[in-house]
């Protein structure tokens, strides 16, 4: 045989000269799930591989992170209920502790990336993405709030906003609004093709923020979501938010959607980001902590399958687990 494609397999040093996909610290994004309070820590026993917690505590993760050459974080808060309405007003309250702990960490790390998250949900007391009537979701009623949300945001010091909602219309809007509040250089992250997954579970337990048991109230998202069946639709989303001004496009979830990461990939020139998300990453953790896989081996096979897919960044709660691995 001429031809031998083995010879290029035969040692660890040739694989890696060959290598065509590495992960690394620079393709990677933290979440964070931050709480108000002082002291908190709280493990998430659907995702165990993550934590709720408070200022302080974040701020020692940052610290920990940047060590290990993690520079990028996307914190999602948890509100408690007292601050929840029916059209999220806390969201851009200038004593809202989220926009409070941004200008902390940024003012502390100022060579970090900081993503925000513009979304209704946390601070909805109907636990939707969108303002509520007569049990439909409104979306340019919703679209007006996240323009509040998003200047609250970037006054606060994040670097990339990311409007995860999907109400039609949001990337124009919010470039518009910051814009015209001298916010020109405040990124947008689009959730260009934000799908209405099953794979999402532990995230709204983390954030308590699923929507609620109602008969008036839609029991889930599916109105504004992207429909699991659909690909040609995910290009539709992408034209559009690239027509609007985002900065970065998002597939969300990243490993059942390899096939859209690719697709997008090849159809734009705005950066791709692919969110790893709780269900995705919760399941491999069981599978793992029954000895029916070994951590070490699937976790960073997952995330170099997400990489070879044409992700240019990932979101995923393994970010620090898999640059420890790498030490």
């Amino acid at each position: 045989m001429l031809q031998r494609p083995r010879r290029n397999r035969k040692s660890e040093s040739i694989r890696r000269l060959v290598r065509e996909n590495r992960v690394t610290a620079d393709d990677l994004i933290m979440p964070l799930f931050l709480v108000e309070g002082k002291g908190t820590e709280e493990v998430i026993e659907s995702l165990p591989v993550a934590r709720r917690q408070s200022l302080d505590k974040i701020l020692v993760e940052i610290k920990r992170c940047l060590k290990l050459g993690l520079h990028t974080f996307i914190i999602f808060p948890k509100i408690p209920d007292q601050h929840k309405d029916k059209t999220g007003t806390y969201s851009y309250d200038p004593n809202n502790f989220y926009l409070k702990a941004a200008t902390k960490i940024k003012a502390k790390f100022p060579q970090i990336t900081l993503i925000s998250d513009v979304a209704l949900d946390p601070y909805s007391v109907d636990g939707h993405d969108g303002i509520v009537e007569d049990g439909k979701i409104l979306n340019d009623e919703t679209v007006e709030v996240l323009e509040q949300m998003a200047i609250a945001q970037a006054e606060a010091g994040f670097d990339i906003l990311g409007p995860s909602d999907m109400m039609d219309g949001r990337v124009e809007a919010i470039r518009e609004a910051l814009d015209d509040s001298g916010y020109t250089d405040t990124s947008i992250m689009s959730y260009t093709a934000k799908y209405a997954s099953g794979f999402y579970g532990p995230f709204r337990d983390a954030l308590d923020s699923a929507p609620v048991d109602d008969p008036n109230i839609p029991k889930d998202k599916k109105s504004y979501q992207m429909d699991p069946a659909n690909s040609i639709e995910a290009s539709i989303e992408a034209e559009l938010d690239a027509i609007e001004g985002a900065d970065f496009l998002m597939v969300k979830p990243a490993i059942h959607y390899l096939d859209i990461i690719k697709q997008l990939r090849k159809e734009n020139s705005l950066p791709i980001v692919a969110y790893h998300v709780s269900g995705e990453c919760a399941m491999l953790i069981a599978a793992c902590n029954n000895g029916w896989l070994d951590y070490n081996v699937v976790m960073p096979e997952a995330l170099l399958s997400i990489k070879r897919a044409g992700a240019n960044a990932i979101i995923t709660y393994f970010a620090k687990d898999f640059l420890e691995m790498q030490k």
